[in-house]
């Protein structure tokens, strides 16, 4: 187990979370006082029955339970109390930036307006900086199980709000939907100025498959993607154009036999600009900094290695770079309060 030190150290290190999906952080406790706002009943008789069912054993059994808790969401008020909830824990967890997923198709197609989902979001984020310090930008994700033609419509949707939302990704199901089924969609999200991400989720069929398609597309950033290990060359292109990867280890441990420790921490060694998130963190049951100390137990890493996971969070993030600038130099004065190298 990590020393209580290396973890209180872990939680407090400016950090910023690039793999956070909103729905995600939809805790038991507000699935319920939801449902109550919203004169909703819920398939389970308390929080524990809830947890209960948190018996995912891969993407598939996640996704089954995650999707169908949505329906509590109903209100602009809703989605705004949900990501302000997630935003005073990432304060605790020293997250700064954050740049968040969220899936407006699952709210969409069941007569909830984009305009909601997003106004509500949105709000959430002004208040967070005005109130809390922490930046944060929207990702706007596909449903990759849905069709193409459903994520155009969706983009163009989106574009009133393109103001508010920095890039575009691809999520859920990944079995017989790889990025190319969506190469129409994302060449228009690039024409209309977004920054481009996609899910090539850790050990699904044709994973290093999907990490090609992604990079010939000419991705920004690749989420989760550690099963690029299996190919030193697509391992080399991602070096050579600085392209991070957001790993999430607390969920790679519930969908797959571990967390995938050995494949961050080979990639952390070869200069791959991995980072640390948390995913879903109401149902994997670890917010980021609870991340970085669960990787830091589990593969013995130093107070130092945790500097270099923190500083490739603001290096893969989309931030400006004077704003960049800013926040590495934020996280070296940390490491140097607290006696620590920062690998800078």
């Amino acid at each position: 187990m990590a020393p209580p030190e290396l973890a209180s150290f872990a939680r407090g290190l400016p950090k910023a979370e690039l793999h956070l999906h909103l729905e995600g952080t939809l805790e038991p406790e507000m699935m319920f006082a939801l449902a109550q706002r919203n004169g909703l009943t819920l398939p389970y008789s308390d929080v524990a029955a809830v947890k209960a069912a948190y018996d995912f054993t891969d993407l598939t059994s996640f996704l089954a339970v995650y999707y169908p808790a949505m329906a509590v969401l109903q209100t602009a008020d809703d989605f705004h109390d949900l990501a302000w909830a997630y935003l005073l824990k990432a304060k605790e967890q020293g997250v700064v930036h954050a740049e968040l997923f969220f899936d407006p198709q699952a709210h969409t197609g069941r007569g909830i307006p984009f305009g909601a989902v997003i106004g509500g979001y949105r709000r959430a984020i002004v208040r967070a900086q005005a109130e809390l310090g922490i930046s944060a930008e929207l990702i706007l994700c596909f449903l990759r199980d849905l069709s193409a033609e459903h994520a155009m419509s969706t983009l163009l949707e989106a574009l009133p709000y393109r103001h508010w939302i920095i890039g575009v990704g691809l999520d859920s199901d990944e079995r017989d939907n790889p990025p190319a089924k969506f190469a129409a969609v994302f060449e228009r999200a690039r024409a209309e100025g977004f920054l481009v991400t996609m899910h090539c989720d850790i050990d699904q069929p044709g994973s290093i498959e999907h990490i090609r398609q992604a990079l010939e597309f000419g991705v920004d950033r690749i989420d989760h993607g550690t099963n690029i290990v299996e190919d030193p060359a697509l391992v080399a292109t991602v070096l050579e154009r600085g392209i991070g990867l957001t790993c999430c280890p607390v969920s790679n441990s519930f969908v797959t036999e571990q967390m995938k420790s050995d494949e961050i921490v080979s990639l952390l060694r070869a200069g791959v600009r991995v980072t640390i998130n948390s995913d879903d963190p109401a149902y994997f049951g670890g917010y980021v900094g609870d991340n970085y100390v669960a990787l830091a137990d589990q593969a013995g890493l130093s107070a130092s290695d945790l500097v270099e996971l923190a500083r490739n969070s603001f290096h893969a993030s989309w931030l400006t770079p004077a704003r960049r600038s800013a926040y590495l130099a934020l996280v070296d004065d940390y490491a140097s309060a607290a006696g620590v190298r920062s690998a800078a």
